[in-house]
């Protein structure tokens, strides 16, 4: 085994206090606008917030046009597995190119074969010959760029900001994705009522160039070159690193299991909009703009939590998104579903974000991108499985029932992760 296959003491997690806080450990509001003196923060800031914008108004458009065509929970569950099961199997390999290559090359290419998903999409949709099998297929291709994009788009933001400005960046990115959480859905709504599910293709392959355009001008420094083994052998590496340090392999965990049985709830919104709540599209961009809201709120509370708190936070959010979760499950009515999914989102936006920084904090720097793909492996990649079981659940039970089983599971999740932490503490103080 190569030196960087060799497994490290499990060591404590040490997150860097950021600069501009009110006391140490506890950043203020002002230590997150800090991130902003970095001029390529700046740049990829702004791009990437119009791209995810474009994004969401093609989530909200595409769930709404296939369970228009078949009325099928389960198909969504489909498209949704499609999309994010190429991350399960993919996106350590693509953590380990990340690791070899410029990052800021491999996101223009990502981004640019982003982009031309969304046109395909568009084009199909507007010359009406668009069917569920072109949707998958185009789902599943997106699901492959992913396998690339998001383990370099995570490891990209240390190249961005350095260390000690991590944890901020990664609150502001999670600020950057709700924002467009809220706006986007609210405007999808609007248009494909009006204008159609077409137009809101042809708006997100145009969001793609904001981000283009920022990373042809992002300018960072060049990695210092490094001997690369065998790719397998590389891979491996990366799962030993992380399986051997015990506080990233119960997150690891933890985040795995939210997201194949809780996460899942995002792909049926369509469904729980029009079956449970009876409403149309606009119902379901209100439904989304409240997960948008929750969560954002959640990214303000993670860079407020003390730092002797970070490692305690992911089995708290865990609770708190299980129990929002069979609340919501239970709900009829629209003002109340919207609510309940304020603290449904925030639980599971701090359980990301949180595992997140504890993850990127304690890899090493020529392990940071494999260790991240395992991150987005259990964070998106486990979330088709879990979507491919719910719709089954709710075609045959209904889709209350089947969110409501996933907050379970999760409440579940966080019990075993609390005695595993509780056990973990008692051997280090024996």
């Amino acid at each position: 085994m190569s030196a960087e296959g060799q497994a490290p003491a499990p060591q404590p997690i040490e997150v860097p206090a950021p600069e501009g806080g009110t006391e140490p450990g506890r950043p203020g509001a002002l230590a997150l606008l800090k991130v902003f003196r970095h001029r390529n923060y700046r740049l990829f800031f702004s791009g990437q917030l119009v791209s995810l914008m474009g994004t969401w108004v093609t989530s909200v458009a595409q769930g709404w046009l296939v369970y228009t065509m078949t009325h099928s929970p389960f198909l969504l569950g489909v498209v949704s597995f499609a999309a994010q099961v190429p991350v399960f199997f993919l996106s350590s390999f693509g953590g380990m190119i990340a690791d070899r290559v410029d990052r800021r090359h491999m996101l223009i290419a990502t981004q640019g074969l982003a982009m031309l998903q969304a046109a395909m999409l568009a084009i199909l949709t507007l010359t009406g010959v668009i069917q569920v099998w072109h949707i998958v297929a185009l789902a599943l291709f997106k699901g492959f760029v992913n396998s690339f994009d998001v383990p370099t788009r995570q490891a990209f933001t240390i190249d961005m900001v350095g260390r000690e400005d991590l944890r901020n960046a990664i609150s502001l990115n999670s600020v950057m994705f709700n924002l467009a959480r809220i706006v986007g859905p609210s405007i999808a709504g609007i248009l494909v009522a009006v204008v159609g599910e077409g137009v809101c293709f042809t708006i997100d392959a145009f969001s793609y160039g904001a981000v283009l355009i920022s990373l042809f001008h992002i300018k960072v420094a060049p990695k210092p070159p490094r001997d690369h083994g065998r790719p397998l052998q590389e891979l491996k590496a990366g799962f030993v690193y992380a399986w051997n340090n015990r506080q990233i392999r119960v997150s690891l965990m933890l985040i795995a299991v939210c997201s194949s049985f809780g996460a899942a709830y995002i792909p049926m919104m369509p469904a729980f909009a029009r079956d449970v709540l009876h409403e149309g599209a606009q119902g379901l961009g209100l439904l989304l703009g409240s997960i948008g809201v929750g969560a954002l709120f959640g990214a303000y509370a993670l860079a407020r939590i003390h730092d002797r708190h970070l490692t305690r936070t992911p089995i708290a959010a865990a609770t708190l998104f299980g129990v929002g979760l069979i609340l919501f499950a239970n709900s009829h009515w629209l003002p109340l579903s919207m609510l309940l999914l304020l603290p449904t989102a925030f639980g599971l936006m701090l359980l990301g974000g949180s595992t997140n920084t504890i993850i990127q904090t304690a890899a090493a720097d020529h392990m940071r991108g494999r260790v991240v793909a395992l991150y987005a492996m259990c964070m998106m990649g486990m979330m088709p499985w879990g979507s491919l079981l719910l719709g089954f659940i709710a075609d045959h039970f209904g889709v209350g029932e089947a969110v409501m089983l996933g907050g379970m599971v999760c409440i579940l999740g966080a019990v075993a992760a609390y005695f595993e932490r509780t056990h973990r503490m008692a051997l280090d103080q024996a």
